[in-house]
């Protein structure tokens, strides 16, 4: 029996129980006989189509099936290549039922000696001891900074699953500390996953951020941190934004304006019902909200640079003016190209050249407005900045505002300055669909 048949085996039987299935309920998702998978997972070798039906009664997302495609294949790396350091890793995040760890290396293929490292490891019941994890939990704040750094920088691929494994850590803190560091742990578990949603939304695949975004409103609500419950209620506006849902983009702000008596919450809420109505075209309408949302940052900003009870600022803390910024992309999406330049131009060199994401995504909508006021040197200039940073940030947004930009820039496909801009463009597109973050195929897998 290879290893491949006794992992896959031993990782069935783990997924199955740790869904609450039995192995009669699991032949029925997957119309086998129950004889037969309790064969499998003794170590009888599966056959790739039941690997594939118990992927997705499981939500294994590929990974049953890809223990069975690389059993008697040629799937692993080069040898040059396929050393310990790039193998495959699964990681198991339970709180209450331990968390399990599994690698093996190619060679194990074919050399049984070489065996596959498994661990398993459970938190140590400390309950009861009063400032237990005092201590560690500014680690974890320090930590999420650093995330929110590194997101700037680097794409989802590197930065969700740091923040998947710190989400869970305070999970499973909150779960056996006093109740003063619970809520905290519970608090900053909520940021973790409320960034995690950010970061799957760069990623391409909405469906996560939803879910992301529902755990960070699960873990807020528990943690009373009823900011970021009001929050949430925006990040999903700004999902609507960029599927140009205008009606329940306003409606979403509207609900945070409702539930928070935070002003920063109350501004970005603002921010985000001015680019609902500037869809919509209601040129007074958005210049209202977005006076209101002015005045409240103001005073968000004269509060101090941190939330009252330490908690990290919500929003984005990479444009010195987040308002001026919106102004700008409202005033695109009305017509008013022109005062959408002075707006942006204005604001780029205000954001630090290592916000490469934000200046990414400042410099998109820039190059669109001066794309649509027929500036093609400049704009030409400022899509070469943007995709100079993609291949980095690798952000789906990003790249949905340049999309946008190519159709625009058509118009003078003639000029060597824009064939050179629309090849820039061209090229970071193409990626969209090979890195190893997921591409289409990969996230029409999600079962959220």
């Amino acid at each position: 029996m290879s290893l491949i048949v006794r992992v896959f085996g031993a990782e069935l039987r783990r997924r199955r129980q740790e869904a609450g299935l039995s192995l009669s309920e699991l032949a029925t998702l997957v119309q086998y006989s129950k004889s037969h998978l309790s064969k499998v997972e003794r170590g009888k070798r599966p056959s790739l189509q039941l690997a594939r039906a118990c992927d997705r009664a499981l939500d294994a997302q590929g990974a049953l099936e890809s223990l069975v495609s690389a059993e008697g294949t040629n799937a692993w790396p080069p040898a040059s290549a396929a050393d310990g350091w790039i193998a495959p890793w699964t990681l198991h995040l339970s709180v209450d039922r331990g968390n399990d760890f599994l690698s093996f290396r190619p060679k194990a293929l074919t050399d049984p000696t070489d065996r596959a490292a498994m661990m398993t490891w459970r938190l140590p019941e400390i309950c009861g001891k009063e400032g237990s994890y005092s201590f560690a939990l500014p680690n974890f704040r320090d930590l999420y900074d650093e995330c929110r750094a590194m997101g700037q920088s680097l794409g989802p691929s590197i930065v969700t699953p740091i923040l998947v494994t710190a989400t869970h850590a305070l999970r499973t803190i909150a779960t056996s500390s006093h109740p003063t560091d619970r809520i905290t742990a519970l608090r900053l578990a909520a940021r973790f996953a409320e960034y995690a949603g950010w970061m799957s939304q760069e990623g391409g695949d909405d469906s996560a951020a939803m879910w992301w975004t529902g755990q960070a409103v699960e873990l807020a609500a528990v943690g009373e941190d009823h900011d970021l419950v009001a929050y949430s209620l925006i990040r999903r506006a700004e999902l609507a934004l960029y599927a140009g849902d205008s009606c329940s983009t306003i409606e979403l702000a509207q609900c945070a304006t409702q539930r928070s008596g935070n002003p920063r919450v109350l501004g970005l809420a603002a921010q985000r019902e001015a680019q609902g109505y500037a869809l919509q075209g209601r040129d007074a309408a958005c210049r209202s909200a977005l006076d209101r949302a002015a005045s409240l940052m103001s005073t968000a900003a004269a509060d101090g640079p941190a939330e009252s009870d330490g908690s990290p600022v919500l929003g984005s803390l990479h444009m010195s003016d987040p308002t001026g910024f919106v102004s700008g992309w409202c005033l695109l999406d009305l017509g008013r190209s022109r005062e959408a330049v002075k707006t942006l131009d204005a604001g780029l060199d205000s954001v630090p050249e290592t916000a490469r994401r934000a200046r990414a995504r400042h410099g998109a909508r820039l190059a669109l407005a001066l794309a649509d006021c027929g500036e093609l040197e400049h704009a030409c200039a400022v899509t070469e900045l943007v995709t100079a940073s993609l291949p980095l940030v690798d952000s789906a947004t990003i790249r949905s505002e340049l999309r946008r930009l190519n159709h625009a820039l058509r118009r003078w496909h003639r000029d060597p300055r824009v064939r050179s801009a629309a090849a820039d463009i061209a090229a970071v597109l193409l990626t969209e669909g090979q890195r190893p973050y997921g591409g289409p195929a990969v996230r029409r897998r999600t079962l959220l």
